[in-house]
């Protein structure tokens, strides 16, 4: 569809040019008459009044005459630029020899000019040199619709381009929450025997669990960016002095804060909301969780210790503010504390995290050796035994002065560490270089908390 404006323009600029021909035809309808009867046009009674009349209104002419010659100049470089884009010789051809018969034109003007050769018709110059001028913003015109057509035609390919990388968008994100909704029997879990507990497999489910944080942090980090959440100032709100590599390390940090919140008690017998129980009946309610389905196990038993840390962890993580923003309200939220359960895939997403880190809990009170969890403390030295680096890429920062005396210390944990007996289990940190540190090392305090 072509601008309201520039169509207005060109029904205008026609109607212009109909009254323009129109005077001409009455103008020489009335030179023909006045012949007749003997009288000239443009004859005056005082001689030299009459001659400065007409030098006069030859100059106006004479002007008019370079006004329409620069319009045609401007109409047919408009042209010149539009055959560029696509390229079309010929075009180009055509509008370049227009402006050099223009700027002709513009040069025999100049000269009539310097010789005070003013000998025009000056009505008839005056109007054929209107209707020069109008035709030539009417090319003018057409080219500028044409344009604005062109760029329509560009903006909704774009758009198009967009629609379907939102479909795409729309699509990965379904096939994201099946997979989170894919909460049935943990049967990769089937081989661990209580008789034949070791770390190895308290290793495995910790993995399991780790896998289920970043799905439901890629999850969560979609929705704020469709709430519109500035990210840079809620990684901020976690840790403040944090100094990332790469924006897209802010992942890392939400992963930091989901694994402190549901570790958090993990040391205790209360964390999962059991009563105090034997190693092996916690190694039978590990057996029965694994092999239900979550959603269902919750229906069934809503009053189950799994039902309340459920709850408890639900409220401790996602605050009201957020919730608000992801959903429009707190209705889930209102669920979770009368003692129901939401289906969305946010809450869904969530409980099979939940789920794994209850499994886990219950696994490493089935050992006979005692699980404690450890978090390194920031700004201390990367030691391999106790710690694992996140990202490789957050040892390279622009920021850093070569030839500095640079060394890496721990930013923030991403994920705590685990001890069983005497195995340790590296914590997960993010490191950042620090110029002329400390001499602080591993063994100067009490690193892990």
């Amino acid at each position: 569809m072509k601008p309201r404006s520039a169509l207005n323009n060109g029904t205008h600029n026609k109607n212009k040019l109909a009254r323009t021909f129109q005077r001409v035809i009455n103008l020489k309808t009335a030179s023909k008459i006045a012949s007749t009867n003997g009288v000239g046009i443009g004859t005056y009674s005082h001689g030299d009044d009459g001659d400065d009349v007409k030098r006069k209104d030859g100059l106006k002419a004479l002007i008019a005459m370079v006004f329409a010659s620069v319009t045609s100049i401007k109409a047919a470089y408009a042209e010149l630029q539009m055959a560029q884009h696509p390229y079309d010789g010929e075009a180009i051809q055509v509008a370049d020899q227009a402006v050099v018969e223009q700027l002709k034109v513009l040069s025999e003007l100049k000269h009539k000019f310097l010789k005070q050769d003013l000998d025009f018709s000056p009505q008839v110059t005056l109007m054929l040199a209107e209707i020069q001028e109008q035709q030539s913003m009417m090319r003018t015109y057409d080219i500028t619709i044409k344009n604005l057509e062109s760029d329509i035609e560009e903006k909704d390919s774009a758009i198009d381009l967009h629609h379907k990388q939102l479909e795409h968008c729309i699509a990965f994100n379904k096939s994201m929450e099946k997979k989170l909704n894919e909460t049935g029997p943990l049967f990769m879990f089937d081989n661990i025997q209580f008789t034949t507990l070791n770390p190895s497999h308290f290793i495995q489910v910790l993995h399991c669990a780790l896998k289920s944080v970043r799905s439901f942090v890629r999850l969560m980090m979609k929705e704020m960016e469709l709430a519109k959440w500035d990210i840079a100032a809620a990684t901020k709100a976690i840790e403040p002095s944090a100094m990332l590599a790469k924006q897209s390390h802010a992942c890392f940090l939400f992963e930091s804060f989901v694994c402190k919140t549901m570790l958090q008690g993990f040391d205790s017998h209360d964390f999962s909301c059991l009563k105090s129980l034997h190693r092996e009946q916690y190694f039978n309610a590990f057996k029965t969780l694994k092999s239900a389905n979550p959603k269902s196990f919750l229906v069934q038993n809503p009053k189950s210790g799994f039902a309340k840390f459920i709850r408890d962890k639900y409220l401790k993580l996602v605050h009201p503010k957020m919730e608000c923003s992801f959903f429009g309200n707190l209705n889930q939220r209102k669920m979770v504390i009368s003692g129901g359960f939401s289906d969305t895939a946010f809450f869904m997403a969530f409980t099979e995290m939940g789920r794994r880190f209850w499994l886990l809990h219950c696994l490493g009170l089935s050992m006979s050796d005692q699980v404690s969890v450890f978090q390194v403390m920031k700004g201390y030295r990367f030691s391999e035994v106790y710690m694992e680096n996140i990202s490789e890429e957050s040892l390279f920062i622009d920021e850093i002065v070569d030839g500095a005396d640079v060394d890496f210390r721990v930013s923030f944990t991403v994920v705590p560490g685990f001890k069983i007996g005497k195995t340790v289990i590296q914590s997960q940190v993010y490191l950042s270089p620090v110029i002329n540190p400390n001499s602080t090392s591993l063994l100067d305090g009490n690193t892990l908390r």
